[in-house]
C-alpha cells in the first residue's frame, strides 16, 4: 500500500520530473520541478489555493513516483518526453499531433536530388520549410525538377551508371540523365545551385533566363516550346505571389497567440493557438492547434504548455519566437530551444509597432477559428469522447479510454487471418492496429482462431511504451455474441488478466442490435452516438480482416514458379522474364543464355537450371 504521507517525506531537495497516477495506475498528470521536495508537496496542501483543475486531480492520485535529474533544463526536457509519451488527462494538451512537410536537397551525394521530407535529420542535405501544405510542397518540388532537370530516382551514382535505361523522365527532357553520364558533376551542381537560389526565394533569374528562352523558341517558330516555357514562368510568378514579404529581414521566426472561451462544461474550456510561419522574412504559412485546458487556466499558462509540446515534436526551431503574453519559465524554455536549434533562441512579447500588429493578428485568427469551429468540436467530442460515455454507463464502467476489437476473416479455411483494431477517446488509432496470420489452426474454425490471435497479442511483449501491445485496453470488443466473448473470457482466465469483455450483438439482418456483457444481452439506443460508435468499430474490425486477406489471396495468385528457385530475387526474376518474356522460354534456355541475362552470373544461372532440368 502506497502511504502517501510517508512518501512525501522521502522527496529529495533536487530538480526532477514527478508523475502523479490514478486509480489504474495510469499516469494522469506529469509535472518538474526546481526541488521536488517543495513542489510535489504543495499538491497534498490543504491550505493552499490550488485551483479547481488541481483539487479534481489530487483526488484521483493514488500513488506518485518521481525522476531525479541535474538540471532544471534537464528535468524541462523529460516532462515534454513524457506528456508526448503518455498523454496524461490533466496535462494541457495538444488535440493536434501535425508534421510539417520540408523541402530536402540531398546536398551529400554527387548527383543531388530534390525530395519531400516530413522529418529534418541532422545530414549534409539542405532543408527548407517546414510549410503547411503537402501539395504546395510537392508542386514546387515538380517545378524545381522540370525547371533545373534534377533526378528524382533512387540510383546511386555515379556507381550505377550506365547500368540501367534512362528513364522516361529523361525523354520528356526533365532529367539530364546523370544515370548514363550525359552531364558531369559539374554542370550538374550548377543546376542544383540554381534550384538552391530559386528555393531560398531568387526567381528572378529563373524568370529572366526563362524569358529568353520563350522568345527565343517564338522566333524559331517553337511555338510549343514556348508555351512550356511562358507555363513555367506563370507557375514561378505565382509560388513568387504566395510567399507574402513582411519586411523583417531574412530572419525565421514563429508567431504565437491563443484565444480561450468557455465550453459549457465547468470543468473545461476551448482554447485554439494560432501559429504564423515567417521564413527568411516571408510569411510562407500559419497554421491552427486545439487545445482542451482547465477552466481558469491562463492564457499565460496554455502558452507555455503549447510551446514545450509544439517544438519537442518539430524538428525547426526558428531564432525568434513572438508571444502575446510573458511567460513564467521563459528562459529555461529559451535555454531548451537553444540547446536544440544549436544557436541562440528568443522568445519576445512586442510592445509596440509591426511586431506587435502580427501578433494582434494572429490573436484575431484564432478567435476567428475558435468561434467557427466551436460547434463542430463540440460536436465531434459527442462522436467521440461523449459516445465512449454512454458506452461506459451502459456497461457500469468508471472509465474507457482505450478499446480493442478483433474479427476473423477467411474463406473455407484459407489463409485465416485475424484483426485487431484500436480506438482511444472514441477515435481510431491506426498507428496500433495490428494484423495476424493464423498459423496453429487447420480449417475454417473460427473459435479457435479468436483463441490463437487473442493468446498471441496478450502474451505478446512490446518493445517500448509506443507499442500497440505494451498497452491493455480498458474494455475488449468481439464481433459475436456468448460464444467469442466466452472464448475471449477464457484466454485472460489462463494468463490472469482482469479485462472487461463485451460482445457486439448482431441481428438477422448483421446489423448491430445489443452488447452482450456479464451474461447479459444489453439492448442499446439505436439512434445514440454511443450506438453509432460501436457499430464503427465493427465495421472497422471487419474492414482490417478483409483486407488484409484480400492481400494474402492477391499475393497467391500472382505467385511465379520463379518465386521458388533458390538465389533467385525480384531483380533476377525481372531481368529473366525481360529477355524470355515467359517461364516457358525460360525453362527451355540453356545454361549459356541464362548465364548472359542481364543481373546474372554463373552460380545464379546454374540455380535456374537446375531447378527446371532437375539436376
Amino acid at each position: 500500500m502506497f502511504d502517501i504521507e510517508e512518501e512525501l517525506k522521502k522527496l529529495p531537495a533536487r530538480p526532477g520530473v514527478y508523475i502523479m497516477h490514478g486509480e489504474k495506475d495510469e499516469i494522469i498528470y506529469v509535472g518538474k520541478a526546481v526541488v521536488l521536495k517543495n513542489r510535489v508537496r504543495q499538491y497534498f496542501q490543504s491550505s493552499r489555493n490550488k485551483g479547481a483543475k488541481i483539487e479534481q486531480m489530487v483526488t484521483h492520485i493514488t500513488r506518485f513516483e518521481y525522476i531525479v535529474t541535474d538540471s532544471e533544463l534537464e528535468a524541462l526536457v523529460l516532462e515534454c518526453n513524457l506528456i508526448k509519451e503518455h498523454r496524461p488527462r490533466y496535462n494541457t494538451m495538444l488535440k493536434d499531433d501535425k508534421s510539417y512537410p520540408f523541402i530536402r536537397v540531398t546536398m551529400g551525394e554527387t548527383y543531388p536530388r530534390v525530395l519531400f521530407s516530413r522529418r529534418m535529420k541532422k545530414d549534409k542535405s539542405r532543408y527548407f520549410g517546414p510549410y503547411t501544405s503537402a501539395g504546395a510542397v510537392k508542386d514546387v518540388i515538380e517545378l524545381v525538377r522540370r525547371l533545373y532537370q534534377v533526378r528524382s530516382c533512387n540510383r546511386v551514382l555515379p556507381r550505377d551508371q550506365g547500368k540501367e535505361r534512362p528513364c522516361l523522365y529523361y525523354h520528356m527532357k526533365q532529367c539530364a540523365a546523370p544515370c548514363q553520364g550525359k552531364i558531369s558533376p559539374e554542370d550538374y551542381r550548377k543546376n542544383i545551385d540554381r534550384a538552391l537560389r530559386f528555393l531560398n526565394g531568387d526567381f528572378q533569374d529563373t524568370i529572366e533566363d526563362l524569358t529568353q528562352k520563350m522568345q527565343a523558341a517564338a522566333e524559331d517558330l517553337r511555338y510549343e516550346d514556348a508555351m512550356e516555357y511562358r507555363d513555367q514562368i506563370d507557375s514561378i510568378r505565382r509560388i513568387g505571389e504566395r510567399q507574402k514579404i513582411t519586411g523583417y529581414g531574412n530572419e525565421d521566426r514563429d508567431v504565437i497567440a491563443a484565444a480561450m472561451d468557455e465550453s459549457e462544461d465547468k470543468r473545461e474550456q476551448d482554447a485554439v493557438v494560432q501559429v504564423f510561419f515567417i521564413r527568411d522574412g516571408r510569411l510562407i504559412g500559419r497554421d491552427h492547434f486545439y487545445l482542451r485546458v482547465a477552466r481558469g487556466d491562463p492564457r499565460e499558462q496554455v502558452l507555455s504548455s503549447f510551446l514545450k509540446q509544439f517544438y519537442a515534436g518539430t524538428p525547426f526551431i526558428p531564432g525568434e519566437i513572438m508571444l502575446q503574453d510573458e511567460i513564467e519559465d521563459k528562459t529555461l524554455i529559451e535555454e531548451w530551444l537553444t540547446s536544440r536549434r544549436g544557436s541562440k533562441a528568443h522568445i519576445r512579447v512586442p510592445k509596440k509597432g509591426t511586431k506587435e500588429k502580427l501578433v494582434e493578428l494572429a490573436e484575431e485568427n484564432a478567435r476567428m477559428v475558435l468561434s467557427r469551429d466551436r460547434e463542430r468540436i463540440r460536436r465531434e467530442e459527442g462522436r467521440t469522447i461523449g459516445a465512449v460515455k454512454e458506452v461506459a454507463n451502459w456497461l457500469g464502467l468508471p472509465e474507457i479510454v482505450r478499446m480493442e476489437a478483433y474479427d476473423i476473416s477467411n474463406i473455407s479455411g484459407f489463409e485465416s487471418v485475424g484483426s485487431m483494431v484500436v480506438y482511444e477517446k472514441g477515435k481510431p488509432k491506426r498507428s496500433d492496429y495490428r494484423k495476424f496470420r493464423i498459423k496453429w489452426v487447420q480449417g475454417p474454425n473460427d473459435y479457435a482462431s479468436m483463441e490463437e490471435m487473442l493468446t498471441r497479442r496478450f502474451t505478446h511483449e512490446g518493445n517500448g511504451e509506443y507499442d500497440s501491445f505494451s498497452r491493455m485496453p480498458d474494455l475488449i470488443l468481439m464481433d459475436g455474441g456468448r460464444g467469442q466473448v466466452n472464448i475471449a473470457l477464457e484466454v485472460l482466465g489462463k494468463l490472469g488478466l482482469s479485462i472487461p469483455v463485451c460482445g457486439m450483438v448482431k441481428d438477422d439482418h448483421h446489423r448491430t442490435r445489443g452488447l452482450y456483457y456479464n451474461n447479459v444481452e444489453i439492448p442499446i439506443d439505436t439512434s445514440s452516438e454511443g450506438f453509432r460508435l460501436i457499430t464503427r468499430v465493427q465495421d472497422e474490425a471487419h474492414r482490417f480482416a478483409i483486407e488484409y486477406h484480400r492481400s494474402l489471396r492477391s499475393r497467391e495468385q500472382v505467385h511465379s514458379v520463379l518465386d521458388d528457385i533458390p538465389g533467385i530475387g525480384e531483380t533476377r526474376r525481372k531481368a529473366l522474364l525481360r529477355k524470355f518474356k515467359s517461364v516457358e522460354k525460360i525453362q527451355e534456355a540453356s545454361l549459356e543464355e541464362l548465364t548472359l541475362t542481364e543481373s546474372m552470373n554463373a552460380k545464379s544461372a546454374r540455380q535456374v537450371f537446375d531447378f527446371f532440368h532437375g539436376t
